[in-house]
């Protein structure tokens, strides 16, 4: 029991000796001091490259307001102010000088069908081809020659073509040409050919392109259909365009519905 209460004494300890353990445990240095003005440190160059940024923008948007010379805007019109810089880009920088399009020397033309001329018997499927009025309408570098657009100038064209078809029966009671009375039309094929006639192959003609119906209509209606259509193509000097429709007689005599045309778009 003497061993057993001496350990229990020597567990038992005063307030005195309490405060005297204290003192064996040294604090350890704070280390606070020594990051503190790196902290700064880094703060600061960071400080210095954003205001150096800021002043490279500000010195470049400057050089390029000053590039631009928007001192004269004031002194131009408003459509030129606002089209200088897309102009400047259409530069050829080969040549140093504006790239433009010079829209009244592109070759090209568009011709309405020529209304005075009849255009088959009443009846009759065969294709053929389509006469046009060339005068007064648009014609520039291109020739004509019986229905056919001649190319002066080599080059890729827009070859366009829309014809329209129509067909009625006046009434007893009207005051008109009633002869295509009895004219089957419950089966009209109109079909539109558009040819290219190739200089390069002695003058041979190739469909170009093709469109079309088969139309069942009545014969004492009205009845109307229009066909149309457009394509890119190479052509040379020499080369021919012409168009050939089945069931020419009820062929749109107005220019509104049925035209022919071609524009050079670029070489």
């Amino acid at each position: 029991m003497a061993a057993t209460h001496g350990e229990y004494r020597g567990y038992l300890r005063n307030s005195v000796d309490m405060e005297a353990a204290q003192h064996r445990f040294h604090p350890v240095p704070s280390s606070e001091p020594t990051y503190r003005p790196l902290l700064f440190g880094t703060l600061a160059v960071m400080g210095l490259l954003q205001v150096a940024s800021s002043v490279a923008i500000l010195l470049h948007l400057t050089g390029y307001l000053q590039e631009v010379d928007l001192s004269t805007a004031p002194h131009l019109p408003i459509e030129e102010v606002q089209t200088e810089p897309v102009l400047n880009a259409l530069r050829d920088p080969r040549k140093n000088r504006r790239c433009k399009i010079p829209t009244d020397s592109l070759p090209s033309a568009h011709l309405p069908i020529k209304s005075q001329r009849e255009y088959g018997k009443k009846g009759e499927a065969k294709a053929i081809t389509i006469d046009w009025d060339e005068v007064p309408r648009h014609r520039h570098k291109m020739g004509y020659e019986r229905g056919k657009l001649v190319v002066n100038v080599s080059g890729f064209y827009y070859v366009y073509a829309k014809t329209c078809f129509r067909y009625y029966v006046f009434n007893p009671t009207d005051s008109g040409d009633a002869t295509t009375t009895g004219v089957d039309v419950s089966n009209a094929q109109l079909i539109q050919y558009v040819y290219h006639e190739s200089i390069k192959q002695n003058s041979k003609s190739s469909v170009l392109m093709k469109t079309g119906s088969t139309m069942r209509w009545e014969d004492t209606n009205y009845n109307m259909y229009c066909a149309q259509q457009g394509r890119g193509v190479q052509l040379e000097k020499g080369d021919a365009l012409y168009v050939n429709v089945s069931n020419a007689w009820m062929l749109d005599p107005e220019g509104e519905g049925t035209y022919f045309g071609a524009i050079k778009l670029g070489n």
